[in-house]
């Protein structure tokens, strides 16, 4: 199919199209429609086919697109560096625990805007099944939205609001599977031919099994196994992570263009970023983990040249909690370069912020980073210290190798400080998800609890108050100031909340102890951020003050990449920023020590006179406890 025909496919679906949005389109035809084809052809025999049905879905889609987001189309065209720039920060919050419902979200934007948030993710929001529903990543309609928080009317006022705010709206895309409950699952129960293959469905066990001999298990604990017997469909169905979420079968090119059309129709809602959820899973091998294999990333680059025809200001940003070897491949490699997710969660820089955290120790981290492979340069990192998941103690055996230490023995270290068990440890946390099998156990909690603030507080010492405060401020520091991403900062953490240990009263959430760092925002609290020496008052505005920061650096542009810097003293973390502006570096102590500042390794990256970009003012002449430095050369 060549540019004509295709912008034929699209034009026939729409009433009318002036001579200017025309051009605009066979532009963007032109620029996109072969990464569209390569990205069907690696998958679909009848490609071409299915690249007849992407024009017509586009054009359905385009015809329907509003005006005031057809103009955002057109300034992110000219803008492509949006989500790249140092003033877009991110705030992830469940509609529910930070404000009730959607309205409520939309009276809350001037604290958003308080704190400098131009990016919010809301958590799943579209209509799940009832009772149990993964946090409500078992979703049963993407086209509605959970009666409790409002209305598809609602969300599309509250992404009008955002964006004439200047803030941009993620929402949630489970790519990997649906509720059992879904239109397409209830119609494969109910002997529909067309539905049955849009799910992995088997009359007996011998490919299941075949299957499991390589596959991991999600959730041991409470979902053993990934597939299900269902008596309606009369087979066992795929299901990764619980028996009520059925894996789609994203070898049949009718799922392909299903999620084509509703990330396109959420789109012209107001959704501006797609957070792909379980994007990893989405293609099965026999012989395989089922994860990362070369066709997830075919199939979203032809999501993404697809989304760039249909609606230009769309980002996507994939969800893949995979080794760094696997993860660059969500932002493209090879022929895929720059051309898969705008964005992907470094899931390393938070697990080394912890792991450094109770280790004092630096070496490991720098390691880590320093064999992290380098991002395409049009792409961005989403960074964070903490979320809405557990922690996984995804520590390389390589990179502990490297600098001394036993891989499977510092992750259990880590799992056991982090719960508060290791002596002398500062934390409180749970284990999430232990499986005997490999010792592996993730973690629980909210930052502030596993940073030591709850155990602070109930001694009442106010040196320990104030380390974990310090500590808190010093994890943000080191992933809002990366620069190669949007830092998001996680409901709560602002204000230093705690565990909520309350969550086992409720019967939905008590076997899932991640709901220990998933509370309700508590607003009393957050009017403490305006009285001076409250807890609150000392994280909003450390954190306000670091978001500042970093919006006046340009040095922060995710374009540029940043380098890990080894030197002597293994308590600091030396990251490194070249810019044609000059270059930053990066000082931390992860001690709660004073530490002599690293003058030797400022001078070998010339920068001998250092002027702090965090507190304005010229460096000090040791680091105190948790120090965070920005450094440049004095400015003249």
């Amino acid at each position: 199919m060549d540019d004509r025909r295709f912008f034929q496919g699209i034009a026939e679906q729409m009433v009318s199209l002036d001579p200017y949005r025309a051009t605009d389109l066979r532009a963007r035809i032109h620029r996109y429609l072969n990464e569209l084809k390569a990205g069907l052809q690696a998958v679909y025999p009848e490609a071409d086919g299915v690249a007849e049905r992407v024009a017509r879905v586009l054009g359905q889609n385009l015809a329907q697109r509003p005006t005031d987001l057809q103009a955002l189309d057109l300034e992110r065209i000219h803008t492509p560096d949006w989500f790249q720039k140092p003033h877009i920060h991110g705030y992830i919050a469940y509609t529910d625990r930070f404000a009730g419902n959607l309205k409520g979200v939309a009276e809350r934007v001037p604290y958003l805007k308080e704190l400098g948030i131009r990016y919010l993710h809301l958590m799943p929001l579209l209509l799940p099944r009832q009772g149990e529903n993964d946090g409500g990543y078992a979703v049963a309609d993407y086209r509605r939205v959970r009666p409790d928080l409002g209305t598809m009317d609602d969300l599309e006022a509250l992404c009008t609001k955002l964006r004439q705010e200047g803030i941009s709206l993620c929402l949630d895309l489970v790519l990997n599977h649906v509720a059992r409950e879904h239109p397409w699952a209830q119609a494969a129960r109910q002997g529909d031919p067309r539905y049955r293959d849009y799910f992995y469905i088997y009359p007996d066990r011998t490919l299941p099994d075949a299957f499991e001999r390589t596959l991991p298990e999600v959730f041991p604990d409470f979902a053993p196994g990934n597939f299900t017997w269902d008596d309606e469909l009369g087979g066992w169905v795929w299901t990764t992570f619980n028996s009520w979420q059925w894996d789609v079968n994203w070898s049949n090119p009718e799922v392909f263009l299903e999620y084509l059309d509703l990330i396109l129709w959420l789109a012209n809602r107001g959704v501006e970023v797609f957070r792909l959820d379980a994007i990893a899973f989405t293609w099965k091998r026999l012989g395989t983990n089922c994860q990362n294999q070369p066709e997830v990333h075919a199939l979203t680059q032809a999501l993404r040249a697809a989304v760039r025809i249909g609606a230009p200001a769309v980002a996507f940003k994939a969800e893949a909690i995979v080794a760094p070897e696997d993860l660059i491949a969500y932002l493209g490699t090879g022929a895929h370069f720059g051309k898969v997710s705008e964005l992907a969660y470094h899931n390393t820089l938070m697990v080394q912020i912890w792991s450094s955290l109770a280790s004092r120790d630096t070496r490991l981290f720098t390691q880590a980073l320093k064999r992290f492979p380098e991002k395409p340069p049009s792409t961005a990192w989403a960074t964070y210290l903490r979320c809405h998941d557990d922690i996984g103690w995804a520590i390389s055996d390589t990179d502990a190798a490297a600098v001394g230490l036993d891989g499977a023995a510092h992750r259990r270290f880590l799992s056991e400080f982090y719960k508060g068990d290791f002596p002398g440890s500062f934390a409180r946390g749970m284990h999430f998800q232990e499986n005997p099998a490999t010792g592996d156990r993730r973690t629980s909690g909210m930052a502030a609890s596993l940073a030591g603030l709850e155990t602070a507080l109930e001694s009442g010492n106010p040196r320990h108050v104030n380390l974990a405060i310090e500590r808190l401020l010093l994890a943000h520091a080191v992933f809002i100031g990366y620069g190669e991403g949007i830092p998001l900062i996680y409901m709560g953490d602002e204000l230093g909340m705690l565990n909520d240990y309350d969550y086992v009263k409720e019967p939905a959430h008590q076997d899932d102890n991640r709901w220990l760092h998933r509370p309700r925002m508590d607003w009393a609290k957050a009017q403490k951020r305006r009285q001076g020496g409250t807890v609150e008052h000392r994280l909003f505005h450390g954190l306000k003050a670091l978001l500042e920061a970093r919006a006046r650096t340009p040095q922060l542009h995710a374009a540029f990449p940043t380098q890990a810097l080894w030197q002597a003293n293994p308590h600091l973390l030396l990251l490194k920023r070249p810019h044609p502006q000059g270059t930053v570096v990066q000082v931390y102590n992860f001690s709660e020590h004073d530490q002599p500042f690293p003058f030797e390794a400022l001078r070998a990256e010339g920068v001998v006179q250092p002027f702090d970009l965090i507190s304005q003012a010229p460096a000090p002449a040791y680091l105190g406890p948790y120090a965070r430095l920005w450094l440049v050369q004095h400015p003249v």
